[in-house]
């Protein structure tokens, strides 16, 4: 993944104590003394930054929102003992740090359904879903307020980049340290000598570490960032691609759908393990599935990861009304999509396979359409 270097005026200091503003040193002071207010207004301004780090970390939105909920209570319980030898926003990274290789040493890694298993003979519908704790999760970057640019002078990756979603499928595979000398290196700007010490390892570690991790990393990146590749087209160009995919799909239109595919386009749709590679093979299925007439869509523009998103709905005759059905994100090669990632807001409860090659027809799962469409400011019908 290339990354474009972008000053920024949200730059944040990253080394010393002196960065701290006098309002959030008498925050501090009185957050030590006990006063919970002051902790939580000293918070604040960096919840949102230390929630895209838990998400970068474990892949998944409900997992960052606990572990950032325990790092913060554990920032709360150790206040006492900060003395200011590194910078308050070092010490928040090293406990969520911390806190995110506990949870990661007690579940699975997440991953995207093409990196789960082989892809599926297009002339057979999709299969049973898997477990949700196997699967990544779509990231509401905007609605959470990820800033653009660089987090430090010294980070490489853009903070949009750090939660697009290939390079989130990327550091899922890697071991648990590599990837957080990673992310506290290249996505954060964190020095080799604050990463060794939040670790508790030496900087030739730290330095080993982030060398294999970088090679990892670039072998299951694309060559230029969603975020590269968004500036290339502009506005304009991004738009009007997004609304001949929205035409295409609310027409029924195979041969119009196709044409927007590269030649090797991915087609995932977790929960279910079951996903098409190639134009060829994904047209065939999708006239036999998604885009064979059997259902009328309505998408609506969202954004999710750093990339273009639609909140697709399914119209129900029960209801009068279009139903949230999956999340599309779009990955972007040029001006054609190169992989889309539907995350499907449908019940994946146990049942036949039959179940769910009609998928569009079973009932919305309403704990979903929260995590997967109001989440990204999306509604919950369309009348």
């Amino acid at each position: 993944m290339s990354s474009t270097r972008h000053s920024s005026p949200h730059l944040n200091g990253m080394t010393s104590s002196t960065d701290t503003t006098t309002q959030e040193q008498v925050l501090l002071e009185r957050a030590q003394a006990g006063d919970e207010q002051a902790f939580g207004r000293l918070i604040q301004p960096r919840r949102g930054e230390l929630h895209a780090h838990c998400y970068r970390m474990l892949g998944s939105v409900h997992d960052a929102e606990d572990a950032l909920q325990d790092a913060m209570l554990r920032a709360w319980r150790g206040l006492s003992h900060f003395e200011g030898r590194s910078s308050l926003r070092s010490w928040l990274y090293t406990i969520a740090t911390n806190t995110c290789l506990d949870q990661i040493a007690k579940r699975p890694k997440r991953v995207l359904p093409i990196d789960y298993g082989p892809a599926t003979d297009h002339h057979v519908g999709p299969g049973e879903p898997l477990t949700e704790s196997v699967w990544i999760e779509p990231y509401p970057d905007e609605i959470l307020g990820i800033e653009d640019g660089l987090a430090a002078p010294a980070a490489s990756y853009e903070r949009r980049e750090g939660v697009e979603l290939a390079f989130i499928a990327a550091l899922q595979h890697l071991p648990a340290a590599q990837r957080a000398v990673l992310i506290l290196r290249e996505v954060l700007g964190f020095s080799a000598k604050e990463v060794a010490a939040s670790l508790d390892t030496t900087v030739a570690g730290v330095n080993s570490a982030l060398q294999r991790a970088r090679a990892a990393v670039q072998e299951r990146v694309p060559e230029q960032s969603q975020q590269a590749t968004l500036r290339t087209l502009g506005d304009d160009s991004v738009r009007a691609l997004v609304d001949r995919y929205i035409d295409a799909w609310e027409r029924n239109d195979v041969e119009a759908f196709a044409a927007m595919l590269t030649e090797d386009a991915t087609f995932a749709m977790p929960p279910l393990a079951t996903w098409y590679q190639g134009r060829a093979a994904i047209a065939a299925w999708s006239s036999g599935w998604p885009l064979s007439g059997a259902w009328r869509w309505r998408p609506l523009r969202a954004t999710a990861n750093g990339q273009p998103a639609l909140g697709f709905y399914a119209w129900n005759d029960e209801y009068g009304a279009y139903l949230p059905f999956a999340l599309n994100v779009l990955t972007l090669r040029g001006t054609q999509v190169s992989d889309v990632t539907a995350f499907i807001a449908r019940s994946a409860a146990p049942r036949e396979r039959e179940v769910f090659e009609r998928y569009p027809d079973e009932p919305v799962d309403e704990a979903k359409v929260d995590d997967v469409f109001r989440r990204f400011g999306l509604p919950p019908r369309l009348d």
